[in-house]
């Protein structure tokens, strides 16, 4: 090679949803709205053109709040798309906060090959002067040209840290140390010098995408909650209903006779945890414990949290209904 020679750059493909990372201030009301393309995003951001050739794709500039099941069939079509291309090194999403954990589930889920997928938001939007998205955007692509960084599954970088998509939860509602995968820990780091990985998630599986996503409603254990809404769930035609749960999967009396009855009417009931760490277990004997619920035909959901045994409900569920097949793949 001579000096008048240039040494190609990696392909990085950056996907575009919207979110927090893609607002500005309202210049008449003052609040936060949606207004940058991916493309916007990609050009204010110092650095990245001597890192990598970066592709953008406009999927949609949404509030993360306006994602779910309609949306992620086709998200994961699309990065599939990209990522199948020899010339396309890895993908970084670009996604509002709310959903992002559940989205980069869905993703992990349904995902083959081992190329690195990064997702991405922030916690301030582009008009505030100390705005994280464009921190974030770097350090996701230095995080896919880093050696190691490929077959670790989809991951959730924000703040320097990197976190597995199974075991990622939100947890503050505005600073920018909001992800964090509870006792299980961070993959790893995206320092000033390098990226360092620490380890990778055990837990991964990957599951096909069905012609068509069932219903799976999220019904919440309150103090004194009749189970209406279990029945309303079940009479509109959920086919599944996540029970977001107390302490190891517990709800009242009253709740338990509703999930009897969703039972008896073949819909799958599966029991989730409120809290943000440690696992939903059949333990407890009385009436609307766990034990109670399993004898009643309930699938226990281990450490995910609510929102995320839906997620995994919805491709699982076109797979079987039986209850210890259902089981297994919350076991995995």
């Amino acid at each position: 090679m001579n000096h008048f020679e240039t040494v190609a750059l990696p392909r990085v493909a950056v996907v575009a949803t919207g979110g927090t990372i893609a607002m500005k201030n309202d210049p008449e009301t003052g609040a936060p709205v949606p207004a940058l393309s991916g493309a916007d995003l990609v050009a204010a951001v110092p650095g990245l053109a001597g890192l990598a050739t970066i592709e953008v794709v406009e999927f949609a500039n949404l509030p993360s709040a306006y994602m779910g099941p309609a949306l992620w069939p086709d998200l994961t079509r699309t990065v599939e798309s990209l990522l199948t291309r020899d010339d396309i090194a890895g993908l970084v999403v670009l996604h509002g906060t709310d959903t992002l954990d559940q989205t980069a589930y869905f993703l992990d889920l349904t995902l083959t090959g081992d190329k690195p997928v990064v997702v991405i938001g922030a916690q301030r939007n582009a008009s505030d002067p100390d705005g994280d998205g464009g921190r974030n955007l770097l350090n996701a692509v230095r995080q896919i040209l880093a050696p190691g960084a490929c077959d670790m599954g989809v991951t959730v970088t924000l703040n320097h840290n990197i976190n597995a998509a199974r075991e990622v939860r939100k947890t503050h509602t505005n600073n920018v140390e909001t992800f964090n995968s509870g006792t299980i820990g961070f993959l790893g780091t995206v320092d000033e010098d390098r990226v360092v990985f620490s380890r990778k998630s055990l837990r991964r599986q990957t599951l096909p995408l069905p012609a068509a996503l069932p219903r799976i409603d999220v019904v919440p254990m309150v103090a004194g909650a009749d189970g209406s809404q279990l029945r309303h769930a079940v009479e509109s035609g959920a086919d599944a209903v996540v029970l977001a749960a107390y302490g190891f999967g517990n709800v009242n009396d009253a709740l338990h006779d509703a999930v009897v009855e969703a039972a008896a009417r073949g819909v799958v009931v599966i029991v989730a945890s409120l809290l943000a760490n440690g696992r939903a277990l059949p333990v407890y004997g009385f009436k609307g414990g766990g034990q109670t619920l399993r004898e009643a035909g309930a699938v226990f959901a281990d450490d995910l949290s609510p929102d995320k045994a839906r997620v995994l409900a919805l491709l699982a569920l076109p797979i079987t209904r039986e209850r210890a097949a259902l089981q297994a793949f919350y076991d995995r």
